[in-house]
């Protein structure tokens, strides 16, 4: 076609909602040059048969406001573009079938209080005064938010499209891409049928296309088709118009009005996956054969919910494929390909957020980050396990069975294990280890072996008795009077070398990492807000070589953070280096009279200090120790190559026992943590906060000129932070936090929990949570909203363990 455009500074592939949206947003921040490609017709994709439903309300505040800001753009769409999206704002129900889920739902009334949300508890009656057309069979309750509703899904898309055209972006159907080039390993020219468009940025938004898509550039998605049902109903008499949405999780069931019908839905113990092998070229405004067989379970339950649906007569079954991901979130961000971004896996919620997704995407495009913390969304928190389709899809097919469960804190799932093990695996099952896993690899909670040795005392109650062992404060007691040996291979480890690795991180890092050979320095990557993305720990092995220890989730995500903000032309070499080391904690006060039974190296305060690493042997096995801790404790990390592995923990083993050394698991590192005052990155420390709000003002170094985030902390350092984190202990100790609970002064909520548990050797119940100043003052009385009930809590000085370090640093 003559007119065919040569170039666009942005190419976004795919014309569904999330596409145009981003079109949309970006158009809005001023960047016009913007074309949309389309393989077939705007919408024609999935975002067509999607239901359309719209709920605000999530278990992470950022996810929370992000669908908020979708709703309120959908409300003036309309004014804007002059195009009617549809939005019916009738608000949501959802219903409370079982004891559980009651308190599941109390548990959603504290949290959207967190959030801002009118969130109310209701009874059955007043339930079913809203939605008449139900029964009341097994109701105890439900909550209504008034603000959520549902929208049309092809005005929604129209209406976006028509925004971004006012403002320049230019859109192309029938157009299909074929390939996609790189120049100097970036982002250079898009290829489709109609012709070749140079480009610095391409976005895929192609919903289930979006892994085909990807794999030009050599990106893999861990996304999966999976067929999604709903059925559409005539008009039922005497079905009151302006129904609420409403969900009934323990049945599996969902609705909406339509047209004074209903619209049914559900999500399936038995899901199946869709073309596997490749989606066929010719799919566009297609659905599915329907696949009532497999339906039948869901319809019987809502027959029970909605009796009508029994006479009603069936208009249609939708059956369309959705792009699901191993976690039912969205996959946004960037991706390790320079110029190469991603708006896809929406699993069947695209249209409750793609007006949030289109204002993050423009954001993290144009600015280099949103304004919100993406973490739960950004698809690098999935490693390199999931290059496996195979894994990726029993991974998805468990999270879709399990969609409306109630998914219990700290819960275990076992599709896709054990994957990755270290080489003490055997050895932690011999000893009783519980297993969980964190990026693929096995690692273990607790070890049912200690459990006979617990002490009377502290038991949890509700959830937070869920998915826990006596065992915990057994390893918990035990490393803080004896030692324990932990685990630790799944750490993610990061090596930088070369000329410029000094400079690099100086640049990245809000520390001086310029520290002697054999030291140690805790830091934070910053952005230029100066909220932390990153944390860890950085030890110089050569004047040339750095590596990094980060949390085990986190590795691809610093990883990426380190890539995308090197500067061209830096003579570096940046890898994971994860997988060759082994990696053994040895904590407690009795470490180092364990240690020194089995190396002749000097291990003493004296020879070995804190904060110092230095290769020693153990044994037989040649170490690298580090003298360090995430506990509170003296201690060491011994990271050995894997094939030494097993011999390491034995020699360490049989040493420590005579000491009582005890195996110990995760969920006691969590647990001592929260008692030393250690911070969490994705909870108590995130891009929203900065070090200074969060405690961390020593770890920055403004003398230190040019790094990332510097002029932003200058500047708060001048006018004063306005929130701080402060630990807060509870009156009740049986009453634990599990997150995201309101922290009221009065009836004020003025924060919420970013993390919490209890501290077996302080015996307090522990939480974390930022407060304005006001509020933030040791002594201050407030109280946490635990499922609906109002527990005394106070401000106290931390750390509650060992505040002034004389335990780790003897």
């Amino acid at each position: 076609m003559s007119d065919f455009p040569t170039q666009s500074r942005v190419v976004i592939i795919g014309g569904g909602v999330a596409g145009c949206s981003i079109a949309y947003h970006l158009t809005k921040m001023g960047w016009t040059d913007v074309l949309v490609l389309d393989r077939n017709e705007l919408t024609s994709g999935s975002t067509f048969h999607s239901a359309g439903l719209v709920g605000q309300l999530r278990s992470d505040v950022n996810l929370t406001r992000m669908i908020q800001y979708s709703t309120d753009l959908y409300r003036q769409l309309k004014d804007e573009t002059g195009v009617e999206p549809d939005w019916r704002e009738v608000g949501s129900l959802r219903l409370a079938s079982s004891l559980e889920r009651m308190e599941e739902l109390r548990r959603l009334t504290a949290l959207s209080h967190s959030f801002g949300l009118p969130l109310e508890l209701i009874s059955p009656k007043e339930a079913q005064e809203l939605f008449p057309v139900m029964t009341l069979t097994d109701v105890l309750g439900a909550v209504y938010l008034p603000t959520d509703g549902y929208i049309d899904p092809n005005g929604l898309t129209m209406a976006l499209a028509a925004g971004a055209r006012s403002r320049g972006a230019r859109f192309l159907t029938h157009t299909r891409v074929q390939a996609i080039e790189l120049k100097h390993g970036r982002i250079h020219k898009v290829i489709t049928d109609q012709g070749h468009i140079e480009t610095e940025i391409v976005v895929n938004a192609t919903g289930q296309w979006a892994g085909e898509i990807a794999r030009m550039v050599g990106v893999y998605l861990p996304i999966i088709p999976m067929e999604h049902e709903y059925i559409l109903t005539k008009p039922i008499a005497g079905q009151p118009a302006g129904l609420p949405t409403m969900r009934d999780p323990d049945w599996l069931i969902y609705y909406r009005e339509e047209v004074g019908g209903l619209l049914m839905g559900g999500y399936e113990r038995n899901p199946l996956p869709w073309s596997l092998k490749g989606i066929p070229s010719d799919f566009n405004n297609k659905l599915l054969a329907p696949d009532w067989d497999r339906f039948m379970p869901i319809m019987e339950n809502a027959i029970r919910r909605t009796p009508q649906l029994e006479t009603a007569e069936i208009v249609q079954m939708i059956n369309g494929p959705e792009a699901f991901t191993p976690d039912s979130e969205f996959l946004l961000g960037p991706t390790d390909v320079p110029g190469f971004w991603v708006a896809a896996g929406f699993c069947a919620h695209g249209l409750a957020g793609a007006g949030g997704t289109g204002k993050v995407m423009a954001e993290w495009i144009i600015d280099g980050q949103p304004e919100w913390n993406m973490w739960r969304l950004d698809l690098r928190r999935f490693g390199k396990q999931y290059a496996s389709r195979q894994y990726t899809l029993e991974k998805t097919l468990e999270t879709y069975s399990m969609h409306y469960d109630i998914h219990f804190p700290n819960e275990e799932r076992p599709a896709g294990r054990p994957l990755r093990i270290s080489p003490f695996y055997h050895r932690l099952k011999e000893l009783g280890a519980a297993l969980g896993q964190k990026a693929g690899w096995e690692r273990p909670n607790w070890f049912t072996s200690n459990e006979n040795q617990a002490e009377h005392g502290h038991e949890p109650k509700g959830w937070a008795r869920r998915h826990w062992s006596p065992a915990i404060g057994v390893e918990h007691l035990a490393v803080r009077r004896q030692a324990g040996l932990f685990d630790e291979t799944s750490f993610s480890k990061i090596d930088v070398r070369g000329p410029d690795a000094l400079p690099l991180l100086q640049y990245l890092c809000a520390n001086n990492v310029d520290k002697p050979i054999g030291q140690i320095i805790y830091t934070a990557m910053l952005n230029p807000r100066g909220g932390i993305e990153a944390d860890f720990t950085v030890l110089r092995l050569a004047d040339d070589h750095f590596r990094i220890i980060t949390g085990s989730a986190f590795g691809r995500h610093d990883l990426a953070w380190i890539h995308i903000n090197t500067p061209p032309n830096m003579n570096v070499q940046v890898e994971d280096v994860t997988a060759n080391y082994a990696c053994l904690g040895l904590f407690g006060p009795r470490a180092r009279d364990i240690l020194a039974r089995v190396t002749q190296d000097d291990v003493s305060n004296a020879g070995f200090g804190y904060m110092h690493a230095k290769q020693i042997v153990i044994g037989d096995v040649p170490a690298l120790a580090l003298r360090v801790t995430y506990v509170g404790e003296l201690g060491w990390e011994i990271y050995c190559s894997m094939e030494y592995g097993q011999r390491l923990w034995d020699i360490l083993w049989q040493s420590g026992r005579a000491d009582g050394l005890v195996a110990a698991g995760y969920r006691a590192i969590d647990t001592l943590r929260l008692e030393k005052g250690y911070r969490y990155w994705s909870a108590d420390i995130s891009p929203d906060y900065t070090p200074y709000e969060a405690g961390l003002g020593f770890a920055v170094k403004l003398d230190k000129s040019g790094f990332i985030g510097r002029e932003a902390l200058l500047k708060q350092k001048e006018s004063g932070i306005q929130r701080k984190l402060c630990c807060l202990t509870l009156a009740d100790s049986s009453a634990i936090v599990l997150g995201n609970e309101p922290i009221r002064d009065g009836d004020e909520v003025v924060g919420w929990v970013s993390s919490g548990g209890y501290g077996y050797a302080v015996k307090k119940s522990i939480a974390y949570g930022y407060l304005p100043l006001a509020q933030a003052a040791t002594g201050t009385n407030l109280t946490i909203d635990i499922f609906g009930k109002r527990v005394e809590t106070a401000v106290v000085q931390e750390p509650l363990w060992d505040p002034m370090g004389v335990r780790i640093r003897s």
